[in-house]
């Protein structure tokens, strides 16, 4: 009984790992997906005039407060770095958010809107892709929990198995293509989107570094998976060669 409830015990332990990664994996995914730091950095602006009486390092102020608009042009276009202010920004798959000078919050725009014509359609393809990898990852993290709380036999057990592990495989293909085409819209956004929005440095952000995480975790759990079913198919095979092999010896040594 002991060698017995020692390969039961194992399929357990890769189920609930597979389990694991894939809860972490859904989880890391939705975090990523619902936030806006995909991509971080700064724009390079013209700093505003000063309203009324207040000054400070983040606007410009005037030698003569009756100077015309011809004079205020020609002194925000003078020469030095002291004429320009970096404003911080963040974007996702949805919007694009950065800091307003002399002013507390930020300003919001749709990421959408913000990419070229030519290459929505892409990005339309990302945000499909981010969706049924969310969704894909959901319905193996199901299966998953089904199969390690209930299952009638073995064999049900080995039936969801394959088919959570098809998913999972699935869900890791489409995240994969998702973030690739996210960072392919992205940088030709940098390149050709709004002068008003492209940035003078930038760099990805932890919500990039989280959905290849989730992709990771993801992959891990297939991995795990498909290991776990491997590994049931062979011990059964090993079993019925076993059963196969006894009952050899008992026909050719019958009991009297």
């Amino acid at each position: 009984r002991m060698p017995a409830s020692i390969p039961e015990a194992d399929r357990r332990h890769r189920a609930s790992a597979a389990f694991s990664l894939s809860f972490l994996s859904l989880v890391f995914s939705i975090t990523a997906s619902s936030s806006s730091y995909w991509c971080e950095g700064t724009r390079k602006v013209a700093k505003p005039f000063c309203k009324g009486e207040s000054g400070g390092d983040l606007c410009i102020r005037f030698n003569s407060p009756e100077g015309n608009g011809s004079q205020a042009v020609q002194y925000i276009w003078e020469t030095g770095d002291d004429k320009f202010v970096e404003k911080k920004f963040h974007a996702g798959i949805w919007y694009s958010c950065e800091e307003m000078i002399n002013e507390d919050g930020e300003k919001c725009r749709s990421f959408i809107s913000l990419t070229p014509a030519s290459d929505r359609g892409v990005l339309w393809l990302s945000i499909v892709a981010e969706l049924l990898y969310v969704v894909l990852l959901l319905t193996g993290n199901i299966l998953m929990a089904v199969e390690m709380c209930y299952y009638s036999s073995v064999i049900d057990g080995l039936k969801i198995n394959a088919f959570s592990a098809v998913v999972t495989v699935l869900a890791g293909l489409l995240g994969m293509v998702a973030h690739m085409m996210y960072t392919t819209v992205f940088q030709m956004t940098v390149n050709l989107g709004p002068e008003d929005w492209r940035p003078h440095t930038w760099d990805y952000g932890w919500s990039y570094g989280l959905a290849w995480t989730s992709f990771a975790c993801c992959m891990a759990a297939a991995v795990t998976t498909i290991n776990k079913y491997t590994k049931t198919i062979l011990e059964f095979k090993h079993k019925r060669k076993k059963l196969e092999r006894s009952f050899r010896i008992q026909y050719k040594f019958p009991e009297h």
